[in-house]
C-alpha cells in the first residue's frame, strides 16, 4: 500500500509540474477517438422501418453497448499496463501508476486552459476572450460581453474542480489508476454524448445518467472541500457565504452535479454565475446561481484558479490521510 501512496502523490505532483503537453498524446484522447468510433457505427436511424418510440428504445440500447464496451476497454487496458508493468519489477509498476495517475488528473491543464481567457480578456479584449473561452465551453461565445466570458470560464473552473480534479483523484485513491481511468472515460462519454439534442438525446442518456451517478458522492465532497478552501484561502475569499449559497443554490441546473462547485464559487467570489445561455443557436433559460454582491471581473478567473488548487490540496492531503489511515490498521 506505501507504494501506491508514493505514486499516488508523485502523479499529484506531476500534474502540478506537468500539466497536460499537447505534445504528448493523451490516454483521454484515445477514449475519445474510441467513443466516436462507436458513436459512428451504433448511432445511426438506417434500416428501421419502426415506431418512433421502439427506434428511441433501440438507441438507448445502443448507447449502453457503446458505454459498456468504451468502460470495459478502458478498464482492460488499465490493468494490462499495471499488471505488466509491476510484472517487470516494482519500481517500474510504481513509475506506471505515477505516470497514470498524472494522466488521469487535470488540475494544471485547467489552469492553463483558463488562464489563457484571463490573459486574452487583459491584453486583446472581449474578441480574443470570446475565441480563448471557446475552446473550454459549449455555449455559443459570439453573444458574450467581458462579463459574459468570464462568467463562463469561472463556471467551468468550478464545475470542473469535481469533474476534473476531485473526483478522479478520489476514485484514483480509491481503486488506484484503473479506477481512475475508468472514471475518466464514463466522464468523456457524457462530455461527448451526453446532449439533449435530436442526435443524443436517447442515445448519449445512458453515459449521461451514469455520469450522475458516479459523480453524485465527489461533487458533494468537492463541494465541502472548496467551501473549506474559501474559509482558509485569503481577504478574496467569503466562506461564510460560500456556504450560504451552497445551501440555497446547490440545486438550480439541469445536472444534480454540476452546481454543487458552482454554487459554492459564487458564494467565495460574492458573484453570480449561470442564467440563460445560447447552445447550438437555441437560447437555453437557465437559474441563477449566487447573489451578484460585486460584478463580475476578469481577476475572478485567478480568484477561481486559486480556489480550486487550494481544493486539490485539500482533497490529496484528506486521500493520503485515509489511505495512510487504512495501511496503519491492516
Amino acid at each position: 500500500m506505501c507504494y501506491h501512496i508514493f505514486a499516488f502523490i508523485a502523479g499529484f505532483v506531476l500534474d502540478l509540474l506537468i500539466g497536460d503537453p499537447h505534445f504528448i498524446p493523451h490516454p483521454v484522447r484515445l477514449i475519445g477517438s474510441l467513443i466516436s468510433f462507436l458513436d459512428k457505427r451504433l448511432n445511426c436511424d438506417a434500416g428501421y422501418n419502426i415506431s418512433e418510440k421502439k427506434l428511441n428504445l433501440i438507441k438507448y440500447k445502443r448507447g449502453m453497448l457503446l458505454a459498456f464496451t468504451v468502460i470495459f476497454a478502458t478498464f482492460a487496458i488499465s490493468v494490462i499496463i499495471i499488471v505488466a508493468a509491476y510484472s517487470i519489477n516494482l519500481y517500474a509498476g510504481v513509475i506506471a501508476e505515477a505516470v497514470m495517475t498524472w494522466q488521469i488528473l487535470a488540475t494544471k491543464c485547467l489552469r492553463v486552459e483558463s488562464m489563457r481567457v484571463y490573459d486574452a480578456l487583459r491584453t486583446d479584449g472581449v474578441d480574443a476572450g470570446r475565441r480563448a473561452v471557446s475552446m473550454i465551453v459549449g455555449r455559443d461565445t459570439s453573444v458574450l460581453d467581458v462579463a459574459g466570458v468570464t462568467r463562463a470560464a469561472v463556471e467551468t473552473i468550478a464545475e470542473n474542480t469535481s469533474d476534473g480534479v476531485i473526483a478522479p483523484m478520489l476514485y484514483t485513491a480509491i481503486g488506484g489508476p484503473v479506477l481512475g481511468f475508468v472514471y475518466k472515460a464514463v466522464n468523456t462519454m457524457d462530455s461527448m454524448l451526453g446532449y439533449k439534442n435530436d442526435k443524443y438525446m436517447y442515445f448519449g442518456r445512458f453515459a449521461a445518467r451514469l455520469d450522475d451517478v458516479v459523480n453524485f458522492i465527489p461533487a458533494r465532497i468537492s463541494a465541502y472541500l472548496m467551501i473549506a478552501a474559501a474559509f482558509i484561502g485569503g481577504r478574496h475569499f467569503d466562506g461564510k457565504n460560500a456556504y450560504h449559497i451552497f445551501k440555497r443554490d446547490r440545486f438550480n441546473h439541469a445536472s444534480p452535479n454540476s452546481a454543487q462547485t458552482e454554487s459554492v464559487c459564487a458564494g467565495a467570489l460574492r458573484v453570480q454565475l449561470a442564467g440563460d445561455a445560447v447552445y447550438f443557436g437555441k437560447l437555453v433559460k437557465k437559474k441563477y446561481i449566487g447573489d451578484g454582491l460585486r460584478e463580475i471581473e476578469y481577476e475572478d478567473i485567478k480568484r477561481a484558479n486559486r480556489l480550486m488548487y487550494i481544493t486539490a490540496f485539500l482533497c490529496e492531503l484528506l486521500s493520503v490521510a485515509v489511505m495512510s489511515l487504512v495501511l496503519i490498521l491492516l
